[in-house]
């Protein structure tokens, strides 16, 4: 289950991986694999992150933060999430021919061990940004970018890979997800807020191919006429074999129409000091267990966990956790007092996962923006 290396060198600009120390997928491995575990394509950001603010920016003020941090952003967020996971993980995108595409291009390739042979550099044009402002548990954006030239697509023929995160958007099909299904590869549809109001499952071409669909209870249940988030998925077995409805503080809920099974799982209880990118960490560790083959609820439970660390630090990629992140939680909560044997259990399965070596204190920080601020011990 574990392979203990040490990350690579710097290698070359395309196509270098960088081996994790954890391998969820070592038992199911066998020679003739994909090269790669997870494909998916998207726009990568330069996020900047300020932290630390008091409150939200008051309109002709000037505000302070006592923090800030700066990391690829976008669909980065769930391609450094895979990868810190142990997936071997491939990247299509554009990136600007700028200093902010480079940055992102070597902090995905050389940092994070993601594949980017099927991206490109887009001359001419500037990496989209977004400057995000956390305080109070909440987060105010600000983004600016062009789309990328029209000749510069998603490869319409994906590498092989075990399963692919696609990003559904109402009346838009990507040739690539249907090339991509028909080869057998296991598509996890991704989708965001409707901005039309029609809210048509009709209107997702590309769901079909779809071996599962992750929502959130607010769109599953637009998506399904249904009155609450628990009838939304099974409504929406109709059409994905899997759908899997997250709750918000009240964990997720799953339905397979292939075996009948549900499963649900409560939120973990956390301090959560910024969502960017959590739910980009849940659907990678949903992809995980899946990939695993965990049970239903196995899945969830370490879906939910991943988003949950990150949730507690600031960023997208720069919270996305670790096998170091996760071991970490698991030793601390078996150490306190008066803890539920029930919730113990709900987590066990993480007991024949998580290397005793990879333990350190937690909470702790694996990404530490480029200016922070100290923690009290």
């Amino acid at each position: 289950m574990i392979a203990s290396t040490a990350p690579a060198g710097k290698g070359p600009r395309k196509g270098s991986h960088r081996q994790t120390q954890v391998d969820p997928l070592a038992p199911l491995r066998v020679p003739d694999d994909p090269p790669w575990d997870v494909y998916l394509t998207g726009t990568v950001f330069l996020d900047i992150i300020f932290t630390g603010l008091d409150s939200a920016p008051v309109r002709g003020t000037e505000s302070w933060a006592r923090g800030m941090g700066s990391s690829p952003g976008g669909v980065a967020n769930m391609a450094t999430a895979l990868a810190r996971l142990g997936l071997r993980t491939s990247l299509a995108a554009a990136f600007g021919d700028d200093h902010y595409g480079d940055y992102c291009w070597d902090a995905l390739e050389h940092g994070e061990g993601i594949d980017l042979s099927p991206s490109r550099t887009v001359p001419g044009w500037h990496s989209p940004v977004t400057v995000s402002m956390a305080y109070e548990g909440e987060r105010t954006m600000v983004s600016h970018g062009h789309e990328p030239p029209p000749e510069e697509p998603a490869p319409e023929c994906p590498p092989r890979v075990r399963a692919a995160v696609a990003s559904l958007a109402p009346g838009v099909s990507a040739p690539w997800i249907a090339e991509a299904a028909s080869k057998g590869t296991r598509v996890f549809g991704d989708v965001g807020w409707d901005d039309t109001g029609a809210w048509d499952l009709a209107a997702l071409p590309d769901l079909r191919h779809c071996e599962a669909f992750l929502p959130n209870a607010q769109e599953a249940m637009r998506y399904t006429g249904a009155d609450c988030p628990r009838a939304a998925a099974h409504a929406l077995t109709e059409y994905v074999p899997l759908a899997v409805v997250t709750l918000g503080a009240d964990g997720a809920y799953a339905v397979d129409r292939r075996t009948g099974e549900t499963a649900e799982v409560p939120a973990i209880e956390v301090e959560a000091l910024d969502p960017t990118g959590a739910g980009d960490v849940f659907v990678a560790g949903f992809v995980t267990g899946t990939l695993a083959d965990w049970p239903l609820a196995d899945r969830l439970a370490f879906a939910g966990l991943t988003a949950a660390l990150s949730v507690q630090e600031f960023g997208g990629s720069l919270s996305a956790p670790g096998w170091s992140e996760i071991a970490g939680w698991w030793r601390k909560v078996q150490s306190v007092q008066g803890q539920s044997p029930t919730a113990l259990r709900r987590y066990g399965f993480l007991a024949g996962l998580v290397p005793e070596k990879l333990v350190r204190p937690w909470p702790l920080r694996r990404a530490v923006p480029t200016i922070g601020f100290r923690r009290s011990a």
